[in-house]
């Protein structure tokens, strides 16, 4: 099924070796090897990263645009994701690096912390509106995940916009009001941990249209920010308390939730997708909401950060010590602006195509294909499982002949004839 999909996980097939790593590691067998080279499949593709944390040849990349790519806005504002304040050695309070990104070339910034305590604030007062447990949709790639996934949990996916969303739609009202200038005139560039954040632009989730304009990578900005870091602004104030800056890690959202008691937190794909399983088939009783995080730690495990995730925590940590609770609340009922106006959709990537029947014929060469395969999952025919690789003859992807084992096996059998005879 062909879907139309901008991502940032791309592949450089010079680099690439062909060897197996990323097939075996990618969440949503989106990957395969022909040729020698590996090829993504797009449609499956959730742009976790987890392909660029494991290729030892670094052939799998993160498209980033740079400060350049936003000369044509009048306006720059930054939107530094909270996991942001955690990558610098030495730094006690938050204005030093929201200080150094008006150093970076940024006219002003909108903390995503400062948004993310008024989604936390919407969510109490929204849990008890969506079908439990209420799963939380700040994530992209764990949205996308359930898209392509696990469709019968797309109606437990709180409909509430990302904090990095909601902070640009702000940010753009303020600075609409106080300068005058048109929307499109104004850059909302996200500073992101990961590159699902940077596919969200261009695939919103939830929204027909992204607020933001930009990204730029952690790694990308770091050595500008801290070189600006060392000559700051004064009077530059931090907007977010505790709740704001904790989305960072992992269990930070479910923090927020002060009248919220039987709740869970995961990080990390794998067990992402091992709870979504167990909700899918019921095995947690009484549980309101759900906080997953694809990237191991949370946000500051993201494969565009620059520091250990677990240093970044403790780092975090030290950063809220005396930080208020929360700087931020709602004043009166949810603004439109926070809501969804698109809803989730379900998207059969992993489906065979054709009419019912077709489909049903489909699966049933899959089944009989499998009872020649060994079983062994060993990625040498260059799918990640035996299942995959027999979906992938019957799709006219591969041939059957290009399973080793089943090869080696039959010429073992060719060679024992031979002898005997």
């Amino acid at each position: 099924m062909a879907i139309k999909y901008t991502h940032s996980v791309t592949l450089d097939s010079d680099l690439c070796k062909g060897c197996i790593n990323c097939i075996k590691k990618c969440p949503t067998q989106a990957i395969r090897v022909r040729n020698g080279k590996a090829i993504i499949l797009e449609g499956r593709c959730i742009d976790c990263g987890e392909c660029v944390k494991v290729c030892p040849h670094h052939a799998k990349k993160v498209i980033c645009p740079s400060m350049d790519d936003y000369k044509q806005y009048k306006y720059l504002v930054a939107l530094p994701a909270p996991a942001l304040y955690a990558q610098f050695n030495n730094v006690t309070e938050v204005e030093q690096v929201l200080a150094g990104l008006k150093g970076c070339g940024f006219d002003s910034f909108f903390e995503v912390a400062k948004a993310a305590e008024l989604v936390s604030d919407a969510t109490r007062r929204l849990i008890g509106q969506t079908p439990k447990p209420v799963i939380s949709s700040a994530c992209p790639a764990v949205v996308r995940l359930i898209k392509v996934r696990f469709p019968s949990l797309i109606e437990h996916v709180l409909p509430i916009v990302s904090p990095m969303e909601l902070a640009a739609r702000l940010a753009k009202t303020e600075v609409m009001e106080a300068t005058g200038l048109k929307e499109e005139e104004i850059g909302c560039i996200f500073i992101s941990p990961c590159p699902a954040k940077m596919t969200y632009i261009n695939n919103p989730i939830g929204s027909k249209k992204s607020w933001v304009d930009g990204v730029i990578s952690f790694k990308d900005i770091y050595p500008a920010l801290c070189q600006s870091m060392k000559n700051p602004e004064p009077d530059i104030l931090e907007t977010a308390g505790r709740i704001g800056i904790s989305w960072a890690i992992s269990g930070g959202e479910c923090s927020g939730l002060f009248n919220v008691e039987n709740y869970m937190s995961c990080d990390g794909i794998e067990r992402v997708i091992k709870v979504l399983e167990d909700l899918e088939d019921d095995k947690f009783e009484n549980l309101d909401f759900v906080e997953l995080n694809a990237c191991d730690g949370g946000c500051v495990g993201g494969v565009s950060t620059v520091e250990n995730p677990y240093i970044a925590r403790t780092k975090l940590r030290k950063l809220r010590k005396y930080m208020p609770v929360s700087r931020n609340r709602l004043e009166k009922s949810i603004p439109a602006n926070m809501l969804w106006d698109k809803h989730l959709e379900y998207v059969p990537v992993f489906e065979m195509e054709g009419t019912r029947m077709e489909k049903f014929k489909a699966y049933a060469e899959v089944e009989e294909l499998l009872k020649e395969l060994p079983g062994l999952d060993c990625g040498s025919c260059g799918s990640p499982t035996c299942r995959c690789f027999a979906e992938d003859v019957v799709r006219g992807y591969n041939t059957a002949d290009k399973c080793v084992v089943k090869m080696q096996k039959k010429m073992e059998k060719i060679l024992s004839t031979l002898m005997h005879d």
